[in-house]
């Protein structure tokens, strides 16, 4: 079992009423899992864009590309919670180690189909497995900070911080792989992705002193490993993320229709990098405060912000309206990302947190795979523009459900069950 590290000292922790960024990093243990988790997630964001350039050249149909790749985003919507129970169940060397294995053979395999010309059915077939096996390596870089600063103030900058380096990942990743692909070669996206998966995800499966402690099997207590779905609060999160994954994906699909009808393109990656540069400096700006204000209600005050902001770009009739309100909608939705993380780690037990986080990631998969294909629907069959009815609708309808919900997201008091269910189980207290 690995040891429990010691963030700062008690009295220290007393007088810090502001922890930052500076005492995270200092934790100890802490640098031997983020590099390599750093290097291991950056393939996350190279997947979906090189699986679309390459696709789209050897078929020359930008439909069927979106498809695979979308079929590609649902798989691993859908898989990646039973991977992330594994993980919780038998520690996430044991689930990574054949994951990135089968990851990374599926990728090479998915663009070898694609470089002979083998038909299209095949290319779906292989983006199945593809997207199934994703490492889920941000959940598992959460789940260790929740071992390393249980009870510690800084829980809350460690996920802000975490939220910022998604966004720095989502920056980084399409522009490595867009770079590859065009520069190199249509293939050399893919290939690079698969082979960073391996590199990775194999020298972050190495770090096995900092992974969340395995609970283990003891025959008289009879405990029965609790799903973080049971927790009705985590259902509530699973609709609000599928909300921001409806604002990624509608962003994404109507930025760019949105600038070619303009007839400049190269806008498309400007506005978008406004949008990702407000989600992480509302980020840093998040993490760095010491909030008084309880969690539940920071995340519904921030999403509806987050829904006005969203409601607002259909109607925007310039470039600069446009980069405005997705500059707004970008710090709006750091906060609710953060605050979302935060409450897994007060209302889901230790034992299903990776569990829970991988829920919300596969949720926001799933949301932004669903907005793509909405918004490309709308774009084609509307008006220019039309696709940012999917960040509102998303948003909107989330903000109804949070709102109607709300009280399955207050943390229940310590010592008090957090789940329901059959069967003989041992009560696990809240952090």
């Amino acid at each position: 079992m690995p040891e429990k590290a010691t963030v700062t000292d008690p009295a220290d922790q007393g007088r810090t009423k502001r922890p930052g960024y500076g005492r995270l990093l200092r934790t100890r243990g802490a640098w031997t899992f983020l590099l390599p988790g750093f290097a291991a997630r950056q393939p996350f964001a190279m997947l979906t864009i090189s699986i679309v350039l390459l696709v789209q050249h050897t078929t020359g149909s930008y439909g069927t590309a979106g498809a695979v790749s979308a079929t590609t985003g649902v798989s691993m919507a859908l898989f990646a919670p039973y991977s992330g129970k594994l993980a919780d169940r038998f520690g996430q060397r044991a689930v990574l180690l054949p994951g990135v294995l089968v990851h990374s053979a599926a990728g090479l395999t998915l663009t070898v189909l694609a470089l002979s010309g083998a038909p299209t059915w095949t290319l779906f077939l292989a983006a199945v497995p593809t997207g199934a096996s994703t490492p889920q390596i941000g959940p598992m870089v959460r789940a260790r900070w929740g071992v390393r600063l249980q009870g510690s103030p800084l829980m809350q900058t460690a996920a802000a911080f975490e939220s910022v380096t998604d966004e720095f990942t989502f920056v980084l990743g399409p522009l490595f792989a867009t770079a590859l692909c065009t520069g190199v070669d249509p293939a050399a996206g893919l290939i690079a992705e698969a082979a960073l998966t391996l590199v990775g995800g194999l020298l972050f499966a190495a770090q096995k002193s900092t992974q969340p402690p395995v609970r283990p099997f003891d025959q008289h207590a009879r405990v029965e490993h609790v799903s973080a779905l049971r927790v009705p609060g985590v259902r509530v999160l699973i609709v609000t993320f599928l909300g921001i994954g409806a604002v990624f994906g509608g962003m994404q699909v109507s930025l760019a229709a949105y600038t070619e009808a303009m007839g400049r393109p190269g806008l498309n990656g400007v506005l978008y990098g406004i949008f990702a540069a407000g989600n992480m400096l509302s980020g840093l700006v998040c993490g760095a405060v010491a909030w008084k204000i309880a969690p539940q209600r920071r995340l519904l005050i921030g999403y509806t912000a987050l829904a006005i902001t969203a409601s607002g770009l259909w109607a925007a009739q310039s470039v600069v309206v446009l980069a405005g309100l997705g500059l707004l909608v970008g710090v709006c939705i750091a906060p609710s990302l953060i605050t979302g993380y935060t409450l897994v780690e007060k209302i889901v037990p230790a034992t299903s947190r990776t569990e829970a986080f991988t829920w919300l990631t596969g949720a926001v998969a799933l949301g932004q795979a669903a907005a793509v294909t909405v918004a490309g629907q709308l774009e084609d069959g509307f008006w220019d523009g039309a696709g940012f009815l999917v960040p509102m609708g998303g948003t909107v309808l989330a903000l109804v459900v949070m709102f109607l919900l709300r009280s399955r997201l207050v943390p229940p008091s310590a010592g008090r069950t957090v789940a329901r269910g059959v069967g003989h189980r041992v009560p696990v207290a809240v952090d």
